[in-house]
């Protein structure tokens, strides 16, 4: 349910030398309860991901090395510890699994090859024989 993140304003007091300003209205993790599933729509029409990034993913959704608990460690030396409820990191996991569907939703349809880009060496885009000439 955060949506704020996709709006901006320009600051143009000063003319030609105005500049971007991003919004944030500081409800980053949203709600812990409601998953946006909308916020996927990129990745589930593209279907294209990073090697180095599934693979942080993957590492992230393992017991040993769960995101709910790498966070919570990590903001343990905030001041303003504790930043976030329990419940929102626990939402952390449920949502990095709901990305994890995703990833492989696109692989059942298109195959590993065409969804997963090898960032670790020089290739062409996976998704380059889904492209339409002249777009």
């Amino acid at each position: 349910g955060n949506m704020d993140r996709h709006h901006y304003e320009m600051f143009t007091k000063f003319g030609d030398d105005g500049f971007l300003l991003h919004l944030d209205n500081a409800r980053g993790f949203g709600r812990h309860s409601h998953d946006e599933i909308s916020i996927l729509a990129p990745l589930s029409q593209c279907c294209i991901i990073k090697r180095t990034t599934l693979l942080r993913l993957q590492l992230l959704a393992e017991p040993e090395y769960q995101l709910s608990d790498v966070m919570r460690e990590s903001l343990l030396q905030d001041p303003l510890a504790p930043v976030l409820t329990e419940p929102h990191l626990l939402a952390l996991d449920r949502r990095l699994q709901l990305i994890l569907d995703t990833v492989g939703r696109c692989i059942d349809t298109f195959g590993e090859a065409a969804v997963v880009a090898n960032d670790t060496a020089l290739t062409q885009s996976p998704a380059a024989h889904r492209a339409k000439p002249g777009t």
